[in-house]
């Protein structure tokens, strides 16, 4: 009997397996997406420019709200509520602001004259504007998970400590952090 509970406790669970395939499209759906900018770059009236300083700020704010989610992680297992809540707020705030900040980011490169979509852009920007919206777009799904337990956090009918919705949630919101890393090194490299 010991063994078959043993093997019980090393499967993974639905959830986390579940959340594991959909990370795997999403991954291939951005190497597919980058390997097209690769393909195009080396062609005709491919425009190059340099990315705002905001970027490099919205990068260090998604670096550190992995940082605050990961704290929260370890937080939330030892029942350390206060510090659980207190640590995702800060996240989800840091997850809204680099929203806010890429946001900035294409506002600034729209009000100097690189074109993003629409008549009269250039295939440089608008894989930049496409890449990133759907990263960002991303984002916001790992803020809205965010939000579901932060409001778990603060609800007083709720005293489960299971602690599998706060690890999905960390584990989707360290693979968004880890493919902005990806991305803006690559746009550097591109551009």
């Amino acid at each position: 009997m010991t063994t078959v509970s043993g093997k019980q406790h090393n499967r993974i669970h639905p959830h986390k397996f579940t959340l594991w395939v959909a990370m795997g499209s999403i991954l291939m759906m951005f190497a597919g997406l980058t390997s097209a900018v690769i393909v195009r770059s080396n062609q005709a009236n491919w425009l190059e420019f340099d990315l705002p300083i905001i970027f490099w700020y919205s990068t260090f704010v998604i670096l550190l709200s992995s940082l605050t989610m990961h704290l929260a992680v370890r937080a939330f297992k030892s029942r350390e509520m206060q510090r659980y809540r207190m640590l995702i707020t800060i996240t989800v705030f840091l997850g809204l602001l680099f929203g806010i900040l890429q946001f900035v980011g294409f506002a600034y490169l729209n009000n100097h004259g690189v074109q993003l979509l629409g008549q009269g852009s250039n295939p440089s920007a608008s894989f930049i504007a496409i890449i990133t919206g759907l990263h960002v777009l991303h984002v916001l799904g790992g803020v809205v998970a965010l939000l579901v337990i932060f409001f778990r956090a603060y609800s007083s009918r709720v005293k489960n400590y299971n602690s599998v919705p706060v690890e999905i949630a960390a584990t989707y919101w360290h693979f968004v952090d880890i493919l902005w890393i990806y991305l803006f090194i690559f746009f550097n490299a591109v551009h």
